[in-house]
Formats: C-alpha cells, structure tokens, sequence
C-alpha cells in the first residue's frame, strides 16, 4: 500500500495526505482543523492516526495550525531548524519530544517510509520538498518554486507520482490587480511556478524518466483557473507527441480532497 492524496492545495492553504502499510503523514497543515478533520474522515482516517506532520516551509498557507495540531493530537512535527525558529507561534505550541529536526538532503525514515527533504527555491527560511520512498516507489511534492533547475530535476526524477506547482498563469497576473511589488515576487527566481514551466518540467520528466503520473498543485486563486493550468500542461506535452496513455495528469484543488491516488 502507498497512497496519496491533495486534502487541499492552493494559495488559500495546503494540506497533503501520504499512506503506507504502516505510516500516515500529513505534509503541512494550512487549513483549519475542522477542514483536515473532514477531509481525512471521507478515507475513515483520524488525527488520531497520524503519526506525523512535514512542513515544507513557514508560510501561514502551510503552517497556520501545525502547531494546534501536534499539541491537541500529540502529533511529531518534522521540520529543519531555520523554518522551525521563523514559525515561533506555532514552535511554542509543539511540545519539545515532537519537535522533529531534519537534515535538508539527507534522509531519514518514518515506520515504513523513506523520506529526502530537498531545498528548492522560495523566499522562506530554508523551504523544502519531499521525495517520499515506499516499496520500490517514489513520491514526489514540489511546490512553492521559484524556477526549476537541473538539480531540482534529479530531485523528481525516477518519480512513481508528482505533485507540482502550477501557481499562475504570465498574463492574467500582468494584467490582475495585485501590486507591482507583489507581482515582481511572484515572477522573482524565488517566488512561485508558472504552469508553462510546470508544463515544461512535466514534459521533460516524462521523455526523459518515464513519469507516469502527475498532480498540478498550489494554483493561487487570483492569478490562475484549473482548466486553465491543466490546458497549459496538456498543450505542452502534446506539443512533444505525449498522450493522456502515456501519462495521467489531475489538478488538486483547494476546497477539496483529491481522490486517494494508489501508487
């Protein structure tokens, strides 16, 4: 067994779901509780049966009840040093024995699972993503990028399933209504993901490393449409001869929970 599922994904909060025979994790939890409560309960999961909590960088749309969470649930919270001491609201919140500090790109084990945290690109303490090793498997999160690179590539490679950023598309957030400054954040080598390149970086993955399924996540709500991130992509890898029989692409929403995905 090695599942996953998007509870939420978006610029408004993330919430990530990975299962194996002997290990259930939540990646970052920046939804309410109630929200990841009910999601986990339509797979007949409970925070109860959490055995721990990643957090991918310091972001309240990813961190905004971690701290909540560990404390009620006693759950362990798995972070590197840098983005635990810039979430001090939510530090001061987990309990000493379930603050959990890893090594980026180094990796570590939970129960049955094998996990690298990798750098990547964002304007945060020291943001990462996560290949996840399971049975022969990997899992791959990557979101909150600012470009992609040939080393985040040998990061996602030799990947069974990919969730990955497809935050905005160039021309609505030209023409959309954020402030000059936030735009030139967003565009920045550290800000976020455009889906051209998500669709470039998909395409790439599957020619050259056979990846067979991906998930497009993180899309904001201003700056982007999920038919219109699925077209960008799509478009992109029929452009280079790639057919829905050769890779299955999905779109992860932020009001609700993905189908539970089977690796």
């Amino acid at each position: 067994m090695f599942n996953f599922c998007s509870l939420y994904s978006g610029s408004t909060g993330n919430c990530l779901f990975v299962q194996s025979k002997e290990a259930k994790i939540l990646v970052d939890a920046g939804v309410s509780q109630k929200k990841i409560e009910t999601a986990l309960a339509s797979f007949n999961i409970t925070f109860e049966d959490i055995d721990a909590i990643l957090v991918t960088h310091e972001h309240v749309d990813h961190i905004k009840n971690v701290g909540s969470i560990s404390k009620k649930y006693n759950i362990p919270v798995y972070c590197n040093i840098e983005t635990l001491n810039a979430m001090p609201t939510q530090k001061e919140k987990i309990l000493d024995e379930n603050q959990m500090i890893f090594t980026p790109n180094k990796k570590f084990s939970l129960k049955d699972l094998e996990i690298l945290p990798f750098n990547i690109p964002h304007d945060a303490a020291n943001p990462c993503g996560f290949n996840i090793f399971h049975d022969n498997k990997k899992i791959s999160i990557a979101t909150d990028i600012g470009h992609m690179d040939n080393i985040l590539i040998n990061k996602l490679k030799d990947s069974s399933f990919l969730l990955l950023e497809a935050n905005y598309d160039p021309d609505i957030l030209k023409y959309g209504k954020y402030p000059f400054k936030l735009k030139q954040r967003i565009l920045s080598p550290i800000g976020h993901l455009s889906n051209e390149t998500s669709g470039k970086t998909i395409t790439e993955l599957t020619i050259k490393h056979g990846l067979k399924s991906a998930m497009l996540g993180h899309l904001s709500k201003e700056n982007n449409f999920p038919e219109l991130a699925l077209k960008t992509v799509t478009d992109e890898l029929h452009n280079n001869n790639i057919t829905t029989k050769d890779i299955s692409i999905s779109v992860a929403s932020r009001d609700f929970p993905s189908k539970l995905i089977q690796i």
